[in-house]
């Protein structure tokens, strides 16, 4: 029988990159960290997706929004990963670097690459659901470097080399 336990390990194994999804909401600023991102779900329309557990407090408040920011951390941010995830929803965004749009969607500063999106569809999934958003704006900075989320801890890539 399949336990919680060895699915996490299992899974731990799978290094997956880290997203913050924000957005400012009548001056209130709301914001999820997840690393069940995925890029390229679709190229027309242009869609990515992040499954969130139903648990969430803060998942409903922003679909219901609709337009959100989401940021790729790179290891510039990699200091921000526990302080943005924090329970403490008043001290989240507590001194860093915001960029946000006329619709409210928050994007971070300095990210490797960040986005302008609104929620296209989501569908119920297990214990999450899975929300497709479709990507309105895109940027990105080339020589930045990206963070993942691997075994439990935020690291860095480094590049394997062939024997």
């Amino acid at each position: 029988m399949l336990t919680d336990i060895a699915l996490r390990e299992a899974f731990s194994h799978f290094p997956q990159g880290v997203v913050l999804v924000a957005a400012e909401i009548d001056g209130v600023r709301h914001g999820l960290l997840a690393s069940t991102f995925t890029v390229g779900v679709s190229l027309d329309p242009p869609l990515v997706s992040v499954a969130v557990q139903h648990t969430s407090q803060t998942w409903p408040v922003l679909r219901e929004h609709g337009r959100l920011g989401v940021s790729v951390l790179g290891l510039e941010q990699a200091h921000l990963a526990r302080q943005l995830a924090s329970k403490d929803r008043d001290r989240r965004f507590e001194g860093v670097d915001l960029h946000i749009d006329e619709a409210g969607a928050l994007t971070l500063g300095s990210t490797p690459a960040w986005m302008t999106v609104q929620v296209h569809d989501q569908v119920r999934a297990g214990d999450h659901d899975i929300a497709l958003l479709e990507v309105l704006s895109i940027g990105s900075r080339p020589e930045a470097e990206a963070m993942v989320f691997h075994r439990s801890e935020f690291k860095e890539l480094v590049q394997c080399r062939a024997s």
